[in-house]
């Protein structure tokens, strides 16, 4: 991380130091493990916004959902602000 552009206070993947006694192929497995809990956590949370805009869209989520009438991507277009 002393090659990031910007300041880090910590190691982000290790910030208690739980890996130091690790070799560096274990080290890399637990990185590709991080990865992919992350891939898997992303395509969970779109099939919720799936099931919720579209009804039957996720088949295992039919009756888990309430459907919903808003604009699901609302928090991602330009013109969207939070007022605080």
């Amino acid at each position: 991380f002393s090659e990031l552009p910007h300041p880090v206070p910590f190691n982000l993947f290790d910030p208690f130091k739980l890996t130091g006694g690790l070799s560096a192929e274990e080290k890399a497995r637990l990185r590709l493990v991080e990865i992919n809990n992350g891939r898997l956590a992303m395509l969970g949370i779109m099939a919720f916004v799936s099931a919720a805009a579209v009804p039957g869209a996720v088949p295992a989520l039919t009756n888990a959902i309430k459907h919903y009438d808003g604009e699901v991507m609302a928090p991602f277009a330009p013109e969207f602000h939070l007022n605080f």
